[in-house]
């Protein structure tokens, strides 16, 4: 299995609330500090991944789309303060 598919694996079984970060996601996916991989996974993929319950170690949304990403997040019922969301983890 690619490095792409254990990490489509990890974000398919994310439900709606959720949020992890980009470590998370890789460490999960069997290649702990591989958090830029998985942003550029998400940054350049068609996959249609939920990339909206991903974000930075601080909470940070994605930098240029922070307008979308609260935006999904709230959707969801997930609190966003400024650019960063408010709780992380999953429910």
């Amino acid at each position: 299995m690619t490095f792409e598919e254990q990490v489509a694996a990890v974000l398919g079984r994310l439900r709606p609330g959720e949020v992890v970060t980009y470590g998370e996601v890789a460490a999960e996916a069997g290649r702990p500090g591989a958090a830029r991989a998985v942003g550029r996974i998400l940054a350049t993929s068609n996959a249609g991944y939920p990339w909206w319950r991903v974000v930075a170690a601080n909470g940070r949304l994605v930098p240029g789309h922070e307008v979308e990403h609260a935006r999904r997040l709230r959707a969801e019922g997930v609190t966003v303060v400024g650019r960063k969301v408010a709780r992380m983890g999953r429910q």
